[in-house]
């Protein structure tokens, strides 16, 4: 993927439209609870700066308003934050287009400009021509940071590249290089974890990646699909049941390819999932009536045994319910294992992302996406429109 990064840009003395991903979640006071997404701009705003732009106009959106402006999801808050992470004075202006926009612009003595979200407007995820238009006035370069709606062909990912020269930010030129490099050329021996709720939502990933990994290791809801097509018994364990035939249609491609899945043998059950009462650990089959949460200890034994070689590894969805302390001990294990392999560990956003977090492990890993959408459409080998749309070099 030769596109344009942002070191390609000839960006002093010009005013620089930059797409961010500020949807970062809030409390009922709309105090903002985790800035993971505001910090993993700071390198690209900085780089701005210090390359002499003459202003850095960020875009983004926050939430899911229906087109029109909603106060509980205005960028505001963003903009205080920003300016305590950045020790610099930002300057908010409530809207994302028109000429008092422009002219807010010309005026500010700031040179960081944060407009309003942009989904206050339909236009916006129509990728309406006008409304990118209107968006590409406001810089003379554009530079897209926000990997977490690169999967979207929306006015302000897609549209705008149509008329302002393109570039991806630090944080997009990461992603691509370790997503882009799992794909394409990842060191061998490469193994991927899946997991998660649903089969549905990995099939792409395993049909992409199983002709280019050593091994895939499931665990999560998902493995429980996997279990019954071999003929397991799941207990009262999460079942999709019309993905019964095609779990067993991957596993004999596997087999036929000579590829290793790899499934739990044993499970952290209960009676009911909400109150983690009566907690046994079984082996392979669940009995009737019991619900699996988690991996159990061989699984973790198992799963560490067969990373241990990995050169490269692909993580995509937590393998148990991690968010409840008592189903949370085999994502904590595997990460822990991992955090401690000399290799190239690539973590997928969204829970698994989530997950690392809570377990402090976020140094630890080569790379953490900051998109969960996102990187599962780059992992199936999809083109995401925010980065087609870039210029190429």
């Amino acid at each position: 993927m030769a596109k344009l990064t942002i070191k390609d840009l000839d960006v002093g003395g010009k005013a620089v439209l930059m797409r961010a991903d500020f949807n970062v979640p809030q409390d009922e006071a709309l105090n903002i609870t985790d800035d993971t997404r505001i910090r993993a701009t700071l390198p690209t705003i900085k780089y701005l700066l210090d390359k002499g732009v003459k202003k850095v106009v960020l875009i983004s959106h926050l939430g899911r308003p229906k087109g029109k402006p909603e106060a509980k999801y205005s960028l505001q808050p963003v903009a205080r934050r920003l300016e305590g992470l950045l020790n610099e004075p930002v300057k908010f202006i409530g809207e994302c287009v028109g000429d008092k926009v422009k002219e807010g612009i010309d005026a500010a003595a700031e040179k960081i400009i944060l407009l309003e979200n942009l989904r206050f407007h339909a236009q916006e995820e129509a990728n309406d021509p006008d409304f990118a238009k209107q968006l590409a006035v406001l810089g003379e370069l554009f530079v897209n940071d926000a990997f977490g709606t690169a999967h979207r062909a929306h006015a302000s990912t897609e549209g705008v590249t149509h008329y302002l020269k393109s570039a991806a930010g630090f944080l997009l030129e990461k992603e691509i290089k370790y997503l882009g490099e799992a794909v394409a050329n990842p060191a061998k021996p490469f193994m991927v974890i899946l997991g998660g709720a649903k089969v549905s939502d990995k099939i792409g990933v395993i049909e992409n990646l199983l002709p280019k990994c050593d091994c895939i290791l499931i665990g999560g809801g998902m493995s429980y699909t996997f279990l019954k097509a071999q003929g397991k018994a799941i207990g009262n364990s999460k079942l999709e049941e019309d993905k019964l035939g095609l779990a067993a249609e991957i596993l004999q491609k596997a087999k036929e390819a000579n590829k290793e899945i790899l499934l739990p043998t044993d499970h952290v059950v209960v009676d009911k999932i909400d109150n983690a009462l009566n907690l046994d650990i079984v082996g392979e089959n669940i009995p009737d009536g019991k619900i699996a949460g988690d991996i159990g200890p061989k699984t973790v034994a198992l799963f560490e045994k067969r990373l241990q070689s990995a050169k490269t590894i692909v993580w995509n969805g937590p393998l148990g319910i991690f968010e409840t302390e008592a189903f949370s001990k085999g994502t904590k294990k595997i990460a822990e294992y991992i955090a401690a392999l000399d290799c190239t560990s690539i973590i997928g956003g969204g829970d698994t992302a989530a997950a690392i977090a809570k377990f402090n492990l976020e140094d630890k890993m080569t790379h953490i996406s900051t998109g969960g959408g996102a990187s599962l459409e780059f992992l199936e080998g999809k083109a995401l429109p925010g980065i087609a749309a870039l210029t190429d070099k």
